[in-house]
């Protein structure tokens, strides 16, 4: 009776599930045609050859993801990179519904079959750690330069000291995503924080190499995404020098990573206002950029999310291994 009743009780989580993301999936796309109509106004016979270049890295993005996250998920158990690319599209579509994308951590745990798979908590946050780290180095550096040129022109030593601050988040940022062991002895001396310790006890599981490895994978991920992002600019015609053109995308990427969000959908917000606010200092037309921005979101996260609902349906409740 408590196995039926357990089974009737999964097979409802999952049909909740499945009509909750339908549901923000389709108010999400629900009217958002105008990044279409600016494309159809824009001229030139390569304005979709640079759609569909950053249409086929979609698959490169999440490919690469699935990567750093089935080199993660290895301190947890033997996983194969195919089961490892399908929990983060489960990942994926559950995130698209949850504040700050936390039911990313679902979506993985769910497709973990070891009894101690609440710990890949710490290895899912590690993971997310390592494309922060790379976010802030590269927001820093393009940051910094647009803040040199466009803000306080009378305060030259005010910017040097928010440019050595910048720098001394980098160092921090480095250093405790190569030394676990700091950020564990953080919480401990929180309270309210120890509970969740042994959850990521296996960062110290990690090796020098392995952190490399995960760090070199987030940075090529950011490169990718950066590339989607800089081609979908050109079809919308922006035009603007390399280095200003990398400076901008990083620095939107930046404040869009360190500004919370309650949902995929709320989280365009940001995003756009950035990147609309630091194109339009090199006197880009601010509806382009806006484009530009929307097509970035809708191709990353809104068409995957929605390949991930295929996953989310054919979750089965799988018995925890000894």
């Amino acid at each position: 009776m408590n196995v039926v009743l357990k089974s009737k009780g999964w097979l409802a989580l999952k049909f909740l599930i499945f009509a909750l993301t339908s549901f923000y999936l389709y108010k999400a796309v629900q009217g958002r045609t105008d990044f279409f109509n600016l494309l159809q106004g824009q001229t030139g016979s390569g304005t979709w050859i640079f759609v569909g270049l950053a249409a086929g890295l979609i698959l490169v993005n999440w490919a690469l993801e699935a990567w750093k996250w089935w080199l993660l998920a290895q301190k947890i158990e033997p996983v194969s990179y195919a089961r490892a690319f399908r929990s983060v599209m489960v990942g994926l579509t559950l995130g698209f519904i949850t504040p700050n994308r936390v039911g990313d951590y679902a979506g993985r745990i769910l497709e973990l079959r070891s009894k101690k798979r609440v710990n890949a908590i710490g290895a899912i946050f590690l993971g997310r750690f390592a494309q922060l780290v790379i976010t802030l180095v590269a927001g820093s550096a393009g940051g910094f330069y647009l803040f040199w040129h466009f803000y306080l022109p009378d305060f030259p030593w005010t910017k040097i000291g928010i440019g050595l601050f910048l720098l001394s988040c980098n160092l921090f940022g480095l250093l405790f995503f190569f030394r676990a062991s700091l950020i564990l002895a953080l919480l401990a001396s929180f309270r309210p924080a120890r509970r969740i310790i042994p959850y990521l006890r296996v960062l110290s599981q990690y090796t020098f190499s392995d952190l490399g490895y995960t760090l070199l994978l987030a940075f090529a991920r950011y490169l990718v995404f950066a590339l989607q992002f800089g081609l979908l600019l050109q079809a919308f015609g922006i035009r603007v020098p390399f280095f200003d053109f990398f400076s901008c995308i990083a620095s939107t990427f930046l404040l869009k990573s360190i500004v919370p969000s309650l949902s995929a959908i709320t989280d365009i917000g940001m995003r756009e206002i950035s990147a609309m606010h630091f194109f339009s200092l090199f006197g880009q037309p601010e509806i382009n950029v806006l484009g530009a921005s929307l097509s970035l979101w809708f191709m990353n996260i809104v068409l995957p999310s929605a390949i991930g609902l295929i996953f989310v349906a054919r979750l089965k409740r799988r018995k925890e291994t000894r």
